[in-house]
Order: structure tokens, then sequence, then C-alpha cells
């Protein structure tokens, strides 16, 4: 399975920096984690990350997405179009999509930078377990220094309750790409 990286609007160190809080180093494993090159295309463009997919990954091969801010946006278009194309969308992983409807018959989470946009975005789709930084962090922090940002996972059971873990974004994330083997 392969991981395709959709970065929002920002410079590219800052998602090199991501990777790393991640310790996810894409010179070791270049063929399963996929940056879309935003220095070359919108963030937010479904089209353009649906054509960057077709040109570097196999329909045959499951993909997850990861997606900040803008790329959020572009990200969930793409994921659709992917299923549609006949691959397989394992995981959608948005962090700070506030504003974007998130629906699919795959897995969703949201990661979010305080818990104001946690709360605001689960009215657009809450998804399955989610994170928020508490204390809150600036949103460009949650991109960079996911390892900086302590706060809390929220893991519902049954749709009832939200039983909460204290954590920080890079664990949730980890936990989650363990979830799904990538």
């Amino acid at each position: 399975m392969s991981l395709i990286i959709c970065p929002g609007i920002h410079q590219p160190k800052l998602t090199e920096s991501f990777l790393a809080g991640l310790k996810l180093n894409t010179s070791q494993k270049p063929q399963n984690i996929l940056i879309f090159p935003i220095q070359d295309y919108p963030a937010y463009s479904s089209g353009h990350i649906l054509q960057f997919l077709r040109q570097n990954h196999s329909l045959s091969s499951p993909i997850a997405f990861i997606s900040f801010s803008a790329g959020v946006v572009g990200a969930i278009a793409a994921a659709w179009g992917w299923q549609l194309l006949g691959g397989k969308v394992t995981a959608f992983i948005a962090l700070d999509g506030w504003g974007v409807p998130l629906t699919g018959n795959f897995p969703i989470h949201r990661l979010s930078h305080d818990y104001f946009t946690h709360w605001s975005s689960a009215l657009l789709g809450n998804g399955e377990d989610s994170f928020y930084a508490a204390p809150s962090v600036e949103h460009l922090e949650l991109w960079q220094q996911p390892q900086t940002a302590v706060g809390w996972w929220i893991h519902p059971q049954n749709g009832q309750s939200e039983p909460k873990t204290r954590t920080t974004a890079a664990q949730f994330l980890t936990m989650l790409l363990d979830r799904y083997k990538t």
C-alpha cells in the first residue's frame, strides 16, 4: 500500500518537517510515499491530484491519503475519483480540513489544531477516530510539528460516547498508519 501526502498552501519544507515528525523518510521508501507537488499545482485541485496519482501509482495498489488544509479539498474529491476509476482507498486522514465535508465509503479521520475546529468540522462529517490539540496550536504547527501537538484522541464506541486518550498528533497518525499498514 502507498501513502499520498496532499499538503496545503505553504512552503514544501513544512511537509518535510511533517514527515520527519512522523519519522517517515521519503528517501528510504520513495515508492510507498507520494507527495503531491504543490509547487507545481494548486493544493486544492482534485483533477491535478488525480492526474498525479494516475501517473505515479497503480490502480491495483491500495492507497491512503493524508491531507492538510487546502489540500483536504482536493484530496477528498481525488479519493472519490480514484475509487470511481477502480482504485482502493484504505483510509483518508484530514488535518485541519475546516469547512470541508468529508464523506466516503472508506475510513475517514480528522485532526484539528483546536477544539473549535474539531467540533465545527464534525458537523460536516465526523468520520471515525479523530484528534484535536489541547491546548490549541497554530494551524501550520499541526502540520509542521505533529510530534509537539498534544491533545485528545477521540475514539467513539458505537457512536454513543466519546472516550478520550491523551496523545500527540504524531502518535495518533502513527497509530492510524499502523492500523492501515502504510
